[in-house]
């Protein structure tokens, strides 16, 4: 039996004149979490809707999508019986019971009401919603919601998870809660899609990731990887602007980037960033090794995608 999960070749989605998705190529290894990381317009939730069918992809018969062994343009059924969906919007039926919201999803599956019961308070267990269990919808808060649709989406035991930015707006214990539990479900060899433009997230959670944007991957591979192959290791943040950077008293080594309200110097000589520092007060800088976070701003640029 093949390791690979979904196979992705040349794939192309347009809207009019925006080109949404531009020559796309990736795969997925069964049990591992793969992401795609990007700024708002990069793509991502159009090329997530098209691994299951909900968006039609350009020109099939010059691109592949495969899911599970079946192309979604023509079994969009078959993909959707063995994975789970996370939307980005919070899509619950507000005037039923977080039970009921439940009962209803599994029913689509053609789940027994006896499995049903038993598998409604497992998932409510996994997601830590137990108390909850008679509650409304509209009296949850934000994270319950996002954990409930999370427990939705596994209702039918998928082996492929896809979650469009799942934790977009919640709290940092909510956050942290959420990728335990995808952790988890890695482990019992769930493989999971994972959206989303918060770099903590993809860092922590994904095996290897791209980087998007405006419709095309700009970067592709694990991101402890990405991150020491592509950037230099360490950054100088200096956030005092009243005494200007004078480019010329900065050795070679040192790349400036600048935004309103600092400079980000970047270099591979920790002394070199450390002598520039030297000439600050200590409030106003901060040495630290770079991250994914500034890989993506370099990669894919400051300014906003309108």
């Amino acid at each position: 039996m093949s390791n690979t999960v979904i196979n992705v070749e040349n794939v192309n989605k347009s809207y009019g004149s925006l080109k949404a998705v531009s020559n796309l190529s990736f795969s997925v290894e069964r049990g591992t979490c793969f992401g795609m990381l990007g700024p708002n317009g990069a793509g991502k939730t159009t090329m997530s809707k098209m691994l299951y069918g909900n968006v039609l992809r350009d020109s099939p018969e010059r691109s592949t999508i495969s899911v599970l062994g079946y192309d979604p343009l023509y079994n969009e059924l078959e993909i959707k019986s063995l994975a789970g969906i996370v939307p980005q919007e919070d899509n619950l039926d507000l005037e039923l019971s977080v039970e009921q919201n439940l009962f209803i999803y599994a029913r689509f599956y053609g789940l027994k009401k006896k499995e049903i019961s038993k598998r409604i308070d497992e998932l409510l267990e996994f997601m830590e919603l137990t108390e909850k269990k008679k509650s409304r919808i509209r009296d949850l808060s934000g994270g319950m919601k996002r954990r409930l649709i999370i427990a939705r989406a596994l209702i039918n035991q998928p082996r492929l998870l896809i979650l469009d930015e799942p934790t977009t707006g919640l709290d940092p214990q909510v956050r942290n809660l959420i990728w335990d539990k995808l952790r988890r479900l890695l482990r019992e060899g769930v493989t999971i899609i994972l959206t989303t433009h918060y770099m903590e997230e993809a860092f922590q959670l994904c095996d290897r990731l791209i980087i998007m944007n405006l419709g095309e991957k700009v970067m592709e591979g694990r991101p402890t990887l990405l991150v020491k192959e592509n950037i230099e290791p360490y950054v100088l943040e200096i956030f005092n602007q009243e005494k200007p950077i004078d480019k010329g008293d900065i050795h070679d080594t040192v790349r400036v980037e600048g935004t309103e309200s600092r400079y980000l110097l970047y270099s591979k000589s920790l002394d070199a960033l450390k002598e520039i520092a030297s000439r600050y007060d200590p409030g106003d800088v901060f040495i630290r090794q770079s991250n994914l976070e500034d890989l993506f701003l370099m990669t894919t640029g400051r300014e906003l995608n309108e």
